[in-house]
């Protein structure tokens, strides 16, 4: 069994840290390489994804990550504007160990084959942007949820699998930025069709939203505002966590604030070390 995974997900645009509301009203929140630092000193991995490089056809990915991997050691996944086999291994030569790919998949499935096939499927992630469309179903859009593509999140999520997706990335538009809990319904029904590690971002606010992802089917949460506007640090969800659970093979307990609790409304996401909790896949 993967033991759930604390992510800390830093959204680029430019040379900054940005951060909005469902995927809108985008804010600088800070510098890339500073973030980076800060949070890999207890997330279990860092996730960079560039906002706008599909939009403009291009990423800054291998300048950051070359700066980033000097002094980071810890798993980091790219996304963003990344359109060929050939973007998947320079990103790896530069110092990513995994990449996460969205809107050209989403435009060329068979994408996901050959950069399995020539990189291996651990290092190929499908980030899925999910938005409600009804009461149990969910459609895929692109470009940093600015475009629709009329697929079925769920569906889609299978059969990025089946094409060799080594992992899914799994972002809730509607409850992006809000800090008011992961949409679960979304999360068990990717967790239901999918069989490899499942990364879900979208409304931490608290200990007890992570709790719930996790017993929803989620094997890790990537975590943004919660960390950028200090409402919880990467330790504070991990002491949380290991206090609210019962774990196995746990971090150290620190002496971070262990609840976490929410107060509704808008709040945050954190981050921490590998461990296990009961009802978890």
């Amino acid at each position: 069994m993967l033991l759930p995974r604390l992510i800390a997900r830093l959204d680029i645009k430019g040379k900054n840290v940005v951060k909005g509301v469902h995927m809108e009203g985008l804010r600088i929140v800070g510098q890339p390489q500073e973030m980076a630092q800060q949070y890999a000193e207890d997330a279990d991995e860092l996730l960079y994804i560039d906002t706008v490089a599909s939009l403009y056809g291009r990423n800054q990915l291998k300048t950051l990550l070359e700066q980033t991997s000097e002094n980071t050691f810890i798993p980091i996944t790219v996304g963003g504007g990344i359109r060929s086999v050939e973007d998947v291994r320079e990103l790896l030569r530069a110092g990513a160990d995994k990449c996460a790919v969205n809107t050209a998949a989403i435009r060329d499935p068979d994408l996901i084959r050959r950069i399995a096939d020539i990189c291996g499927s651990q290092a190929i992630v499908v980030s899925i942007e999910a938005k409600r469309s009804s009461a149990n179903s969910w459609e895929a859009l692109t470009d940093n949820g600015r475009e629709r593509t009329g697929r079925d999140a769920v569906a889609w999520a299978a059969h990025a699998v089946q094409l060799g997706a080594g992992e899914i990335l799994l972002t809730s538009v509607d409850q992006d930025g809000t800090r008011r809990g992961f949409d679960l319904g979304l999360i068990r029904a990717v967790a239901e069709r999918c069989p490899v590690p499942l990364v879900v971002s979208g409304g931490m606010g608290c200990v007890e939203h992570a709790l719930q992802a996790f017993q929803a089917g989620a094997d890790a949460v990537a975590m943004a505002s919660v960390l950028h506007y200090g409402k919880l640090t990467i330790q504070e969800v991990s002491d949380g966590l290991f206090t609210t659970c019962q774990f196995r093979a746990g971090r150290k307990s620190g002496e971070g604030r262990a609840g976490g609790g929410c107060a509704g409304g808008i709040q945050e996401e954190g981050a921490g070390e590998h461990r296990r909790i009961d009802g978890v896949r």
